[in-house]
């Protein structure tokens, strides 16, 4: 046996093979030692809504440590997600920070309607606009190491970029050197068109000034035809009250002549998103998913279809199995608004998976 492994060359089969075997024990043990590792970083859960970002982090090995949401719905949600003994800290504004378990990380997607295209815009001088501030608070008073924020990509140019500038001169008062971009959830492997500003912050004293962070820059497509998969029983026709007003709705003086239903009917898993003034047909993937927008529709079997809850949850990078234990549990309404206003679970995935491989490189 020694003479013949003895004889054996880099271009024999076996020889690669068991080179293989060798090289992916050798990935695996390392892959397990980074997740064992991340389970050292604890992180909470701020403006959690039904916990997409949560579920971003777990994936790469953090373990939560708690949540702060103050929507009761979406709160009822996240338990179902989570567990009903998950602990909410409720409204970050009034958390008295010393009584926080102890963790390293931040993530939130904090409140996006004063910088959306769709909202009031008020950004800075709105309410919601200074959860920014509670936010650093915490940062600072736990001397966070790492952090995760997320917003619309509205925000990048309101009030003529002077909110983006704001927000980014305050992090980095509080400590922090800031990386922020916007990217695309159907980038990420789910067919949802979703642009987004996320910002990674890390504590200025565990990297060198020379410290570069890239965000990641996949282009994972998706296959609408796997998320579309709902068989609840969501046929939009003529027997629907609300189908007579989206007949007129066809025939209104922006649609009439433009949109031929029968034709529209021959193109499965074809989407349909009804708009004020016109119908927007989208193949292979779906607009942006949002908490007043429910009018989406496509088809399939040559049928029109509402997007159920269901598949509003796949379309943000809900696992399956997590996404039915909502079924029947939560209604349709709250479901469809929650997800319009969640993260989308494979970008925050993405991008911390990044971060982590970065700070290993650093040593951090």
């Amino acid at each position: 046996m020694c003479c013949s492994l003895l004889k054996l060359t880099e271009s024999s089969i076996f020889y690669q093979d068991f080179i293989l075997v060798i090289y992916n024990a050798k990935m695996y043990t390392n892959m397990t030692k980074v997740k064992q590792n991340n389970k050292n970083i604890r992180f909470m859960d701020f403006c959690a809504g039904i916990g997409a970002g949560r579920i971003g982090l777990e994936n790469n090995g953090l373990t939560c440590v708690g949540f702060s949401e103050i929507d009761k719905q979406a709160e009822r949600t996240y338990r179902e997600f989570f567990g009903k003994e998950e602990i909410n800290y409720g409204d970050l504004t009034k958390i008295e920070t010393k009584k926080l378990p102890d963790f390293e990380m931040m993530i939130a997607g904090f409140p996006c309607q004063t910088f959306s295209v769709i909202g009031q815009r008020k950004g800075m001088t709105d309410e919601r606009g200074q959860i920014i501030y509670g936010l650093i608070k915490i940062m600072k008073t736990k001397n966070l190491k790492y952090f995760l924020l997320e917003n619309v990509k509205g925000l990048t140019n309101h009030d003529n970029g002077n909110s983006l500038k704001v927000i980014l001169e305050e992090l980095d008062k509080a400590g922090y050197r800031v990386f922020n971009q916007v990217l695309n959830s159907i980038d990420f492997g789910v067919p949802q068109m979703r642009e987004r500003i996320y910002f990674v912050g890390i504590r200025k004293d565990l990297v060198p000034e020379d410290f570069k962070f890239e965000f990641p820059k996949n282009k994972i497509k998706s296959d609408i035809k796997k998320y579309l998969i709902d068989t609840k029983e969501l046929e939009f026709n003529e027997k629907k009250r609300s189908f007579e007003t989206f007949t007129k709705y066809l025939n209104n003086k922006y649609n009439k002549n433009r949109v031929n239903l029968k034709e529209i009917l021959k193109k499965d898993f074809l989407v349909l998103d009804t708009r004020q003034s016109d119908l927007r047909l989208y193949e292979n993937r779906v607009p942006t998913l949002r908490t007043g927008r429910h009018g989406i529709l496509y088809v399939r079997n040559g049928k029109l279809r509402k997007l159920s809850g269901y598949e509003s949850l796949l379309l943000q990078g809900f696992p399956s199995k997590l996404a039915k234990k909502v079924e029947g549990v939560i209604e349709e309404m709250y479901l469809l608004r929650q997800t319009g206003n969640a993260m989308t679970v494979s970008a925050i995935d993405a991008i911390v998976k990044e971060m982590l491989n970065t700070l290993e490189k650093y040593g951090k």
